[in-house]
C-alpha cells in the first residue's frame, strides 16, 4: 500500500513537471495547496483518458506557447471537474477563453484582490452556473458592464449588475430547458432558473463571486424558486435575479424562504468548504444553505431491518410534498449505526429508505428526535393510507423604507422602458403579414412563428424564406418548442429539413409520423444542433443501406461504442447526439436521445415516450420500447394493463395532474412519477392509460390555506391484459381552507395607466380578488354592480382587487371609468395570458363563460373560485377573507 502511494505521488510530481515545464521558475501556482493540486491533477489525467475521443479538440490548447502556469492549472481544474456534456460539446479554445476572462476580471476590478482563492475558483472561474447551455456571455457581459461598475463599491456593483440584468430580462414562465445567457438576452424574458443563471453569470463576468440558490420544492405551496447569492466583502448576500431591490438581502421571496425546507446550491469542482453537503463528489458538491434563511432542525434517521437491527448502506431520501408527489430535497446513506441526518426546516418530511429489494418509509414530524424506518415492505402489497403533512409557519420579515422603495420604483420603470424599447424592434404583425403575402405564404402561420421567435425572428424568417416551397415547412415548425424558435439558428433547422429530403423513409411509416418522428430535430429537452449527416457517416460508414430500417444495427452500435456514466454528467444537461458519438460516453438520457437521433437520421421513426421517458421506434404503426446492453430484454416490452381514471363525485374542483394528483411506478426501490404534464389524454375525465405491468401508486392531495396538505395514497398492481378503474378523490381538509390551484404571484400585469406591477405587489401582503370579465355581457355587469355594496369592507381589508379584461373584449364599448363605487384599491388590466393561466390552474375551460372570479392568498393559492353568472360574489369572497384572517390569527397566537 505504501509503495502505491509513493508511486502515485511520483507520477503526480512527474506530470506537474512535464505539463508546466518552463513556468515554475517565474510563476506561482493557481492551485496553491499542494495536496489539493495533486488531487485535481489526478482527476485531470483520468479525464484525459475518458475523453480520448476528443483529445485534439479539448486538450491541444494546453500545448500553446506562452501559456502561463495559472492558465494551465485553471484549465486542468476545469477539465478535471466539468460534466460530460461540456467535455462532449465544447472545445479547449472555449475553455481557455473562460479562464482568461475570469483572470482579467479579477485583475481589472478593485475587489478582485479581496476574493479568496477557493471562492474565486468555485464561484468566479467556474464558467457553468447550473444546467444552461454555454456561450460567450462572460466576455460580452464584461465589456458591457466594466465601465458601469468599476468605480462602485463591491456591494454597489452587485446591485448595479442586477439593475443591468433587469434592463435585459424579466420574468415569464417557460419550459425546463435552460437557455444560454445570450439567448436569454435575445428573448428578453425567462423563468427564475434562467434569470438566476443569467444574473450569476453577469456577476462572475465582473469578478464578483456568485452562485444560484435553489429551493427544489417549497413545502407550503406547489412551486419552487431560484435566486442568486453574491459574495460581497467577505459574506454571502442574496438578491432576486433580474428583480433589483435597493439593498442586498431583500427580495419578495424573503418570507417564503423563511418557510423553506431546503435551500441549496451546486458548487463546481472538488469542494472543501465547511457547509453541510447534501451531495459530495470529486466533480461537484451540493451544499445546504438553509440556515442562511430559515429556522432549522436536524432531522435524524435510523434505518433498521425487520429485526430492528441497524442497516448500513441504505439510501435515504428526505421528501417534501409538492406537485402532488413526495419529492426528495436531499439524499443520504446510512453509516454503520444505520443512521444519517440532514438540516431542514421546521415542517414534516417523508423519509423514504431502501436497500436491495426492501424499502420502508415513515413521516418525520416537526418535533421528532429521531425517525426510525424499518425496511419491511416489498412491492406488490395493495393498500390505502391517509397522511397529513404540516409545513413551517409564516415568519415576520424586515421591510424596506418607503423612500428606498420609491427610488427603486423609478429605476425599475426606466429599466422596463429600456427592455421594452428593445422588444419593440421585434417584427410587428403587419410587417410579418405583408412579407407573408409577398412570399405567397399563410399569414397566420408566418405570424405565429415569427412572433413566437421573439428576438430570434430574423433567423426564423430566414429559415421560412429558404424553405417556403417545402410542403412540410409549417408542420416541421409545429414540432418545435417555443424556446426552439427563440434560440435556434436558421442553418440548424435547414440542416434537418434539407437532409430529410434525401432520406429513405422506413416502409410502412404512417404519414403522421414522418414529420414529428423523423424530420423533426426536437427529441427531448436537448439543445437543437445539426447531427444528421454526421451520424449517417459515423454510424454506417460506407454501408448506410444496411442501417436503413434496421434498428438492431443502431442498438448494436450503441452497445459497442457508448459507455454509460450517469454520475459524471451531474448537471443533467443533455449531451448533443454528435457529442455522445465523439466522446463515446453519456448519461442514459443522452444515450436515449442519441438513439432517437440515429434512427431519425436513417428514416426510422423514433421518439422518447413522454410519460415514461423510454426510447421507442415505430414499426408497422406500433411503438416498441428499446433496451440496451445489460438491461433485461424482458423489461423492454412488458405486458400492459389498462387503468381508467375517473373524477370522484363531490370533488370541489376537477383534479389536475401535478396539481392535485399523480401516478407513480415502483422501480429500483422507489416510486417514480409518470410525466403526464401537458399530455392531452389526461386533459379530461374519464381517461384510460395503457401501463406496463407493475406496482403503482395513485397520490391525491388537498392543500389547505396554511400550506399543509392532506394526502391520500393508493398502492395497487397493474397486471397485463386487465382493466381496472380508479377514482381520483380529493381528501377533505377539515377546519382549513382548500387550495384549488396555484396562480403565479410574480405574474406581471400592465395596468390601465400603462404602469407595470405584479400580482404579488397588488396583494399588499394580504390577498387578491382577481376577476376576469367581459364588460359588455350581463354576468360580468352583475359583479361590477354588486361590489359597491361591500366596498367599505374591501377598503378596510386592504388587499388587492384586480379586474382583467381579455384583449378581444375591449372593443365592445369598454370604458372602466363607467363602473363607479368599486373598492378604492381596484385596478384594471387588459391581458390574455392571465385568464389562461388561471383557468389552467383550476383545470377548467374558460371559453366565453365570464366572469371568472378568484380569491388568491398572498402566495397564490386559489381559495375561492366562481365561474359565470353569480349574485353576491363579492360577499362570498369576503367570507373567505374572514376565514383566512381568523386562521392566520390562530396560527400566530
Amino acid at each position: 500500500m505504501k509503495k502505491t502511494v509513493k508511486f502515485n505521488s511520483f507520477i503526480s510530481l512527474l506530470f506537474t513537471v512535464l505539463l508546466f515545464a518552463g513556468c515554475i521558475k517565474r510563476e506561482t501556482h493557481f492551485l496553491k495547496n499542494e495536496d489539493y493540486r495533486n488531487r485535481i491533477l489526478a482527476l485531470f489525467e483520468k479525464r484525459k483518458t475518458e475523453a480520448a475521443g476528443r483529445k485534439e479538440a479539448l486538450f491541444s490548447v494546453m500545448e500553446k506557447e506562452n501559456l502561463r502556469l495559472e492558465q494551465k492549472e485553471a484549465l486542468a481544474f476545469l477539465y478535471a471537474c466539468m460534466p460530460l456534456c461540456d467535455l462532449a460539446d465544447y472545445d479547449g479554445e472555449f475553455f481557455l477563453q473562460q479562464v482568461d476572462a475570469a483572470f482579467w476580471a479579477r485583475d481589472y476590478f478593485p475587489w478582485g484582490k479581496t476574493v479568496p482563492d477557493d471562492i474565486f475558483r468555485h464561484f468566479v472561474l467556474a464558467y457553468r452556473i447550473n444546467n444552461e447551455y454555454l456561450d460567450t456571455a462572460r466576455t460580452v457581459f464584461f465589456e458591457e458592464l466594466k465601465d458601469r461598475v468599476k468605480n462602485l463599491s463591491m456591494a454597489g456593483a452587485a446591485l448595479e449588475v442586477n439593475h443591468w440584468c433587469h434592463e435585459k430580462v424579466c420574468y415569464r414562465g417557460t419550459d425546463g430547458r435552460t437557455s444560454a445567457p445570450l439567448a436569454l438576452v435575445r428573448t428578453s424574458w425567462g423563468r427564475c432558473g434562467e434569470e438566476s443563471t443569467f444574473t450569476a453569470a453577469a456577476l462572475r463576468a465582473v469578478g464578483i463571486p456568485a452562485r444560484q440558490c435553489y429551493t427544489p420544492r417549497w413545502a407550503h405551496t406547489d412551486d419552487n424558486h431560484a435566486w442568486v447569492e453574491a459574495w460581497v466583502d467577505g459574506k454571502w448576500h442574496y438578491l432576486g435575479a433580474c428583480e433589483p431591490e435597493p439593498e442586498l438581502d431583500a427580495a419578495w421571496f424573503t418570507a417564503p424562504a423563511k418557510r423553506a425546507m431546503m435551500v441549496h446550491t451546486n458548487v463546481f469542482g472538488l469542494y472543501t468548504g465547511p457547509e453541510e453537503k447534501n451531495m459530495e463528489t470529486p466533480w461537484y458538491s451540493r451544499i445546504n444553505l438553509l440556515e442562511n434563511y430559515a429556522e432549522t432542525r436536524t432531522v435524524k434517521v435510523r434505518v433498521t431491518d425487520e429485526n430492528n437491527q441497524p442497516l448500513e448502506g441504505a439510501k435515504v431520501q428526505f421528501m417534501v410534498y409538492n406537485y402532488a408527489e413526495f419529492y426528495p430535497v436531499s439524499t443520504g446513506t446510512t453509516g454503520k449505526n444505520g443512521e444519517t441526518s440532514m438540516i431542514s426546516g421546521k415542517g414534516d418530511l417523508m423519509i423514504w429508505a431502501a436497500r436491495g429489494d426492501k424499502y420502508g418509509y415513515a413521516k418525520s414530524n416537526i418535533g421528532d428526535e429521531i425517525t426510525v424506518v424499518k425496511l419491511s415492505r416489498k412491492p406488490g402489497t395493495e393498500y390505502e393510507e391517509q397522511i397529513v403533512m404540516n409545513v413551517p409557519g409564516e415568519q415576520p420579515v424586515k421591510k424596506l423604507s418607503p423612500e428606498a422603495i420609491a427610488r427603486n420604483t423609478v429605476r425599475l420603470a426606466y429599466e422596463d422602458s429600456v427592455r421594452t424599447a428593445y422588444m419593440n424592434t421585434f417584427i410587428k404583425q403587419e410587417q410579418a403579414e405583408a412579407w407573408a403575402e409577398s412570399e405567397n405564404l399563410n399569414k397566420d402561420e408566418v405570424w405565429k412563428y415569427l412572433s413566437g421567435a421573439q428576438g430570434n425572428w430574423p433567423e426564423i424568417k430566414r429559415f421560412i424564406a429558404g424553405e417556403k416551397n417545402n410542403p412540410r415547412l409549417f408542420p416541421f415548425l409545429a414540432t418545435l418548442s417555443q424556446k426552439d424558435l427563440r434560440d435556434t439558428p436558421a442553418e440548424y433547422l435547414s440542416h434537418h429539413l434539407q437532409t430529410g429530403k434525401t432520406l429513405e423513409i422506413k416502409e410502412g411509416t404512417p404519414e403522421n409520423r414522418i414529420v414529428p418522428c423523423i424530420l423533426s430535430p426536437r427529441i427531448e429537452s436537448e439543445l437543437i444542433r445539426p447531427w444528421r449527416t454526421f451520424l449517417q457517416t459515423q454510424i454506417s460508414g460506407k454501408d448506410s443501406a444496411k442501417i436503413r430500417g434496421n434498428v438492431g444495427d443502431i442498438i448494436d452500435y450503441i452497445n459497442r461504442n457508448i459507455k454509460i456514466n450517469d454520475d459524471e454528467n451531474y448537471y443533467n444537461c443533455r449531451i448533443t447526439p454528435q457529442g455522445v458519438c465523439e466522446l463515446g460516453m453519456a448519461d442514459a438520457r443522452s444515450r436515449n436521445i442519441f438513439f432517437v437521433a440515429a434512427c431519425r437520421s436513417f428514416g426510422i421513426p423514433a421518439r422518447i415516450e413522454p410519460a415514461t421517458g423510454k426510447p421507442q421506434y415505430s414499426e408497422n404503426g406500433n411503438w416498441t420500447d428499446v433496451v440496451f446492453g445489460k438491461e433485461s430484454s424482458a423489461a423492454a416490452n412488458l405486458p400492459k394493463g389498462k387503468i381508467t381514471l375517473r373524477n370522484a363525485a363531490g370533488n370541489v374542483v376537477k383534479p389536475g395532474y401535478y396539481t392535485h394528483y399523480t401516478l407513480a411506478c415502483f422501480k429500483d426501490g422507489e416510486f417514480r412519477t409518470l410525466d403526464m404534464e401537458g399530455n392531452p389524454v389526461a386533459a379530461s375525465f374519464p381517461y384510460t392509460l395503457d401501463l406496463d405491468e407493475g406496482y403503482y401508486r395513485l397520490m391525491v392531495g388537498s392543500r389547505a390555506n396554511d400550506g399543509s396538505v392532506s394526502v391520500s395514497a393508493k398502492y395497487f398492481n397493474v397486471r397485463g391484459n386487465t382493466v381496472q378503474s380508479l377514482e381520483v378523490k380529493m381528501p377533505q381538509v377539515e377546519d382549513k381552507l382548500l387550495v384549488k390551484g396555484i396562480v403565479d404571484m410574480n405574474s406581471v400585469v400592465v395596468l390601465k395607466d400603462k404602469s407595470k406591477t405584479s400580482l404579488k405587489e397588488l396583494s399588499n401582503g394580504k390577498g387578491l380578488m382577481l376577476c376576469f370579465v367581459d364588460p359588455g355581457k350581463e354576468p360580468s355587469k352583475h359583479i361590477l354592480q354588486d361590489l359597491p355594496a361591500v366596498r367599505q369592507a374591501f377598503d378596510n381589508w386592504g388587499g388587492g382587487v384586480l379586474f382583467v379584461v381579455p384583449g378581444d373584449k375591449t372593443g365592445k364599448g369598454f370604458d372602466a371609468s363607467v363602473f363607479k363605487g368599486l373598492p378604492e384599491q381596484t385596478q384594471w388590466s387588459v391581458d390574455d395570458a392571465l385568464p389562461k393561466a388561471a383557468a389552467g390552474a383550476l383545470q377548467i375551460d374558460l371559453g366565453d363563460n365570464f366572469p371568472l372570479t378568484l380569491y388568491l392568498s398572498d402566495n397564490g393559492g386559489i381559495l375561492f373560485s366562481s365561474l359565470g353568472y353569480r349574485i353576491g360574489a363579492g360577499e362570498a369572497v369576503l367570507k373567505i377573507i374572514r376565514m383566512e384572517e381568523n386562521i392566520r390569527a390562530q396560527m400566530l397566537r
